[in-house]
């Protein structure tokens, strides 16, 4: 990849999905040549049952990743959040 200041870098949280989930929309993004994927950590201070173990993904691309692979990464989203946040 380029270097960080060349890159950028998304936020994508989807409301109390199990680390389970957010672990499997991880390896489906990172299939995406190009994209790099983080977990991030709830970083709440009170724990609640309802809430993930983790906050969201961080997606990381060049600016210039080709648009079929921005669409696959629009696809592999739109399910997931079809799929568990309607």
């Amino acid at each position: 990849m380029q270097s960080s200041d060349e890159l950028i870098s998304e936020k994508v949280k989807f409301a109390e999905l199990p680390l389970a989930v957010y672990r499997e929309i991880a390896a489906h993004l990172r299939q995406v040549e190009g994209v790099e994927v983080d977990l991030q950590c709830q970083s709440s201070q009170q724990f609640d049952y309802s809430q993930s173990q983790v906050e969201s993904l961080r997606l990381t691309y060049a600016p210039n990743l080709s648009l079929a692979n921005r669409k696959q990464v629009e696809k592999i989203l739109a399910y997931y959040q079809n799929r568990y946040c309607t």
